[in-house]
């Protein structure tokens, strides 16, 4: 069924993207007036930026000799359109640097305009191909060692987020009994604090990163403060607010045990606590970003749902249920587990498919572009973990009776236990892929 589920996926996949329209990736110049590379007669009273999308004001940044200069909304173009005044000076070439911050994401994107001034045309070109070949020299660029270990966090993120999501829904639904489990115990409240340092510790990189800052920023209070003042900052505090709230829940499980897994008004808490973790989680990535933004926002949610089940579903199986060897937990859990996955694979290779389609744009964009190529990546090893999973689920239909006869025999239980630790270490890769993505853009 999994290994059914993932070619369908791949091939309703290859379908939208060959027909699909390129997607915007974040915001980019369009257009400028005077254009890029014009000569004029003396520096222009002012320049006009068009973005691609809409911008804060407090988002652009246009500097000219290294010294910023005031933005201001132009009168025509609409909220994508800003203007700016160079400095008059007797100058043979006037380059201005721009930096933006995408409203819906905080990645940032930068560039270089560059104009001839009371040069012939020969000296224009020349003043030109010199700006082409230095611009950006003297520009600050956003730093990568700061990408870096933004990636990790949300690696670290979207694993917290997955074990204690798949976690508390096993519990919740297969092994109540497993709420008294110390193991158990100790993966929730770890993946919950995880979880909430990720969060902050990530939010304080995004910042430092889309301000072309360095890990010193991360500590300055004015990093936060200066991101809480856009739309990706305010998602962020919402987390946050969120994981501090689900200490309560945490709390009510590990109080209660197995009667507060059980009891229905726990399980509606925890689940519209979790809903809101996950969605938390997609609005600040690259969902809202392609033509249709309310089919991303949908099949990102269910995609991390799904992910989160079957991941935090293999960790409790394997480090929970099958270390206690229990014959009626073994039959009860294994077995509803293996529907649970097969399910969930389904959702995550439909929900991925429009993902894709969303993001990506077009066909070509999987090969042309760097996150297109890391995307083909993650397919590939998602196609691996689906072949230990059928390895897996072959295990459940032919020895699980046997094992549970058995009570659990350490010898019978031993193949499947491999093929669970195999499967969950591949997903884990599968997750630092999808940070890396994360905190990609898209049309590069």
């Amino acid at each position: 069924m999994r290994t059914r589920a993932l070619c369908t996926g791949l091939l309703v996949l290859l379908a939208l993207l060959f027909g699909a329209p390129t997607a915007s990736a974040h915001t980019e110049l369009d257009s400028s007036s005077p254009k890029d590379g014009a000569h004029l007669k003396q520096v222009p009273r002012s320049v006009t930026l068009v973005f691609s999308e809409p911008v804060d004001l407090a988002d652009v940044h246009v500097t000219s000799g290294g010294k910023p200069l005031a933005v201001a909304r132009a009168d025509r173009g609409g909220r994508g359109a800003v203007t700016v005044r160079p400095a008059a000076a007797g100058q043979r070439l006037l380059v201005l640097d721009w930096h933006v911050l995408d409203m819906e994401d905080g990645h940032p994107t930068s560039g270089a305009l560059s104009f001839g001034i009371g040069a012939g045309d020969a000296g224009a070109s020349a003043a030109h191909a010199d700006a082409g070949a230095g611009a950006g020299a003297g520009m600050a660029v956003p730093s990568e060692a700061v990408r870096g270990v933004w990636a990790v966090s949300r690696w670290v993120g979207y694993l917290a987020l997955a074990l204690f999501v798949g976690g508390l829904g096993f519990l919740a639904m297969l092994w109540p009994q497993g709420s008294e489990d110390r193991r158990s115990r100790r993966i929730l409240a770890g993946s919950w604090a995880c979880g909430l340092l990720a969060t902050v510790v990530g939010a304080g990189l995004q910042g430092a990163y889309g301000a072309m800052g360095s890990f010193s920023d991360v500590v300055h209070l004015s990093t936060y403060t200066d991101l809480l003042d856009s739309e990706v900052g305010v998602v962020l505090a919402s987390r946050a607010l969120l994981w501090v709230l689900a200490a309560v829940v945490l709390a009510a499980l590990l109080q209660g045990g197995e009667r507060a897994a059980r009891s229905p008004g726990w399980r509606v808490g925890a689940g519209v606590l979790c809903l809101g973790l996950l969605r938390t989680t997609g609005m600040a990535g690259h969902n809202a970003e392609g033509t249709h933004p309310g089919w991303g926002a949908v099949a990102d949610l269910v995609h991390l749902l799904s992910v989160s089940l079957w991941l935090g579903g293999l960790t409790f199986l394997l480090l929970g249920v099958l270390p206690r060897r229990r014959p009626a937990e073994l039959s009860a859990a294994v077995t509803g587990y293996s529907t649970l996955a097969g399910v969930s694979v389904a959702a995550i290779a439909a929900a991925g498919t429009v993902l894709a389609w969303q993001v990506v744009g077009s066909f070509g964009a999987l090969f042309s572009t760097g996150y297109g190529q890391l995307l083909l990546v993650k397919l590939a090893l998602l196609a691996g973990v689906l072949l230990i999973a059928q390895r897996s689920r072959s295990w459940v239909h032919t020895r699980l009776d046997i094992a549970v006869l058995l009570r659990g025999d350490r010898a019978t239980v031993r193949p499947f236990i491999y093929s669970v630790a195999a499967e969950t270490g591949l997903v884990l890769v599968v997750l630092a892929a999808t940070s890396v993505l994360v905190t990609a853009a898209p049309g590069r």
